[in-house]
């Protein structure tokens, strides 16, 4: 009977109340259209001697003469009546079953109202919108693999000016080879990256990584670990800037904050002339910065050639008398350095967070172009450094760079190396605030933020409110830290490192709950579960070094996830509002609160009336001979209740679409309009809508409908796809989140 009653939950109604049956007979409709009928299945008329079945053959009964098996005998036909609802769906799905919170104010705007059953034929400006977009997002997709790499090579690269002196300081003599397996250590990462990337090649990673493949709870925690690593890149690189100039121009008439604020404003105004010509000074800075590095190594090779191996050696003599010589306090240090080593790899997280705006097939270039310098530059020039320069002069704290640049070539290349110090950190400030804008984006696109967040400059399309806000916050975060460069770089080494562990934890999470979801290369297994343990073990290492840093980690954390889950939660918490309201039935009659309630009401009404998608329509539908099983396969009653539980849980709305695309009648499941009903009274709190499109399920047509709808294609959901469909899940521009 359970069996029976499964398969009579898939069913449907025909606008005029007939009722059409599993084997497309109809069934009379007893009282109005208000009863979903199955019919039991058909005795063949004129029945022949056959075989006797066996207790598994599910014919029994139907097709021969023999007594009906017990299962087929306890198939009657199924009436499901439905809960009466006007003609012309007004009203709300109340119903005294529900208890009320509330004592003293009306609970009706927990309900929503009836659904419909609409069959709607784009327009031809809803066809030009949809290529418009379509063709929109193609040409921003701009950037190729060195001006991509420019962005984010800049923080990466430019990190050595603040990473070596933090390095040298834990690892000593040491430095060098901490530094070495520090960098050689992201070759794990790579291919990780390079997975997801292609799997999901939309921008603000790993924030949209897992969105599409977890919760959105678990993904406004990543944002907020991402917003901290771009505020900390930014402000470290400002902080890191103005002090390699004050160290080298004492006399400056301003501190050393006011001088991070100045480079703050400035790169400002650079990122508000636009993705393509920010990338394109990031490339001239980046140029001039490689250009420095390679002339920074060859005149101090020639200086070391010219020397001999007496200042190594005294180096060496020296760090093993102060640190000693024992396996453990070796080990102790080169642990401890590579720890602190990973600093120099900061930038690297920036990467796929503007993906979208890189062309196809170039982030693995984009990677391999910043991998591979970084280990060069960092090993070598830590080696350099302690060749040429004594240790005590390295450890003092002063420019370490600018002294091995005047000890191995004087004044004029202290000043070059300054010089670029300067320019390069300023990139890195560019890296955090272009990288933080296509987060907030994904945010604002979401509803998690308000909208003016997407408005654009006209002339650059710099989103100018999302760049002005995040400098805002990293100026606010860098006052909050006393101005302290040290606070916010012993910070930014724990926040990079947690947010380089949401890459493999993505990747994971992508293997297992979209595994069908195409991607151009896959990673190993055991490569995923290495990255998940180098991470914590790394993190701990900067964590034992200096417990404060959790502190401070945990403290800004904390406040950008309580912010974040109050964007999200806002009906929530007005409907705590609404019921501390409730409790004080006086307020209820004085003349200055007496609107209070109708004032909450409208605005929770107004915050859940925004309407979400979920396209029902799967890859399985385009093979055409497998159309009417597998299509009915892609839209089972099951699947589309998974689909809006996931919506209550992660979107606050009370107004729902169905949307199922049909290019002819017969390609939609008799049984749709059914169970969108069927749902539809099932959630009493949320108007269920079913949308029948005419047209085949392509990006063109998705952004066709989402002009119509008024609905951002952000918030059109979809079950993943998989290797029948011709489309990539950028394309559409939607989020999967069902299997």
């Amino acid at each position: 009977m359970s069996s029976s009653l499964t398969e009579g939950l898939d069913c449907s109604t025909s606008s005029s109340h007939s009722l059409k049956a599993n084997d497309g007979t109809n069934a009379t409709n007893a009282s109005s259209g208000t009863w979903i009928a199955i019919e039991p299945p058909k005795v063949d008329p004129n029945p022949t001697l056959k075989a006797r079945p066996t207790p598994h053959d599910s014919e029994r009964g139907a097709h021969n003469n023999l007594p009906p098996s017990f299962r087929d005998s306890q198939f009657a036909i199924i009436l499901r009546r439905q809960r009466l609802r006007p003609a012309d769906n007004s009203g709300l799905k109340n119903s005294n079953a529900y208890p009320s919170r509330f004592i003293n104010l009306t609970n009706s705007f927990e309900f929503a109202g009836w659904g419909s059953v609409t069959r709607l034929k784009l327009r031809s400006d809803d066809h030009d919108a949809g290529v418009a977009r379509i063709e929109s997002t193609k040409k921003s997709q701009v950037l190729g693999q060195f001006t991509a790499s420019a962005l984010a090579g800049n923080a990466v690269l430019g990190s050595v000016f603040y990473a070596l002196p933090a390095v040298v300081a834990v690892g000593g003599i040491y430095s060098p080879i901490s530094l070495l397996i520090a960098t050689l250590v992201l070759f794990i990462w790579r291919p990780i990256m390079e997975e997801l990337a292609s799997a999901l090649p939309i921008s603000g990673a790993p924030y949209t990584y897992i969105l599409n493949v977890s919760t959105k709870t678990f993904a406004l925690a990543g944002a907020a670990l991402l917003l901290l690593d771009f505020a900390s890149t930014s402000i470290v690189s400002a902080a890191t800037a103005a002090t390699y100039l004050a160290g080298e121009v004492p006399a400056l008439p301003f501190p050393t904050w006011v001088g991070a604020v100045i480079v703050l404003v400035l790169f400002t105004i650079v990122s508000l002339m636009g993705v393509r010509e920010s990338a394109r000074i990031a490339l001239a800075v980046l140029s001039f910065h490689v250009a420095s590095m390679a002339t920074l190594i060859v005149v101090s090779s020639i200086h070391w050639g010219q020397t001999g191996v007496g200042q190594l050696k005294a180096n060496w003599e020296h760090g093993r008398a102060t640190t000693g010589t024992s396996a453990s306090s070796v080990a102790r240090q080169i642990y401890y350095g590579i720890c602190l080593g990973m600093l120099g790899l900061t930038g690297f997280e920036c990467t796929p967070s503007y993906i979208s705006r890189i062309k196809p097939g170039k982030f693995p270039l984009v990677l391999r172009n910043l991998h591979i310098p970084a280990i060069i530059l960092n090993s070598t020039i830590m080696l350099l450094l302690l060749a040429v320069v004594p240790l005590d002069v390295i450890l003092s704290g002063a420019n370490v760079l600018s002294v091995l640049a005047h000890t191995s070539g004087g004044r004029w290349l202290r000043t070059w190396i300054v010089v670029d110090a300067i320019i390069v950190l300023c990139g890195g400030v560019l890296t955090g605030i272009l990288s933080a804008c296509e987060l907030l984006e994904q945010l604002s696109l979401h509803r998690v933020i308000p909208k003016v967040f997407l408005l654009l400059l006209p002339k650059t399309g710099s989103p100018y409110v999302s760049v002005l806000s995040f400098v805002a916050f990293s100026g606010m975060l860098y006052a909050t830290a006393s101005d302290s460069l040290t606070v916010i770089s012993e910070m930014f080494s724990l926040v990079w490192l947690t947010v380089m562990s949401l890459f493999p934890i993505s990747l994971l999470l992508l293997k297992f709950n979209r595994g069908r979801l195409p991607r151009a290369s896959k990673t190993s297994l055991l490569v995923v579960v290495a990255a998940l343990l180098v991470a914590p073990v790394i993190l701990a290492g900067n964590i034992a070094f200096n417990p404060k840093t959790t502190g401070y980690f945990a403290a800004y954390f904390i406040g950008i996830v309580i912010l974040f889950s109050a964007t999200q939660n806002k009906v929530h918490l007005l409907r705590w509002v609404y019921w501390i309201y409730d409790q004080y039935p006086s307020m209820h009659h004085w003349k200055a609160t007496k609107a209070w309630g109708e004032k909450l009401i409208s605005f929770m009404r107004n915050l859940r009336r925004q309407p979400v998608c979920i396209l029902v329509k799967t890859d399985e539908v385009r093979i055409t001979i497998y159309f009417h099983v597998r299509a009915i396969h892609g839209l089972k009653i099951n699947n589309m209740f998974h689909m809006i539980l996931y919506v209550r849980k992660n979107e606050e709305t009370s107004y729902l679409k169905i949307i199922h695309f049909c290019e002819e009648e017969k390609g939609v499941p008799s049984e749709l309009e059914a169970n969108a009903k069927i749902l539809d009274e099932a959630f009493p709190e949320v108007t269920i809508d079913l949308i029948l499109v005419h047209g085949p399920f392509e990006p063109a047509n998705v952004a066709a409908l989402s002009h119509h709808l008024n609905i951002p294609q952000s918030l059109m959901f979809m079950s993943c796809p998989g290797p029948n469909l011709p489309f990539s899940v950028a394309e559409f521009g939607t989020r999967v989140i069902s299997l």
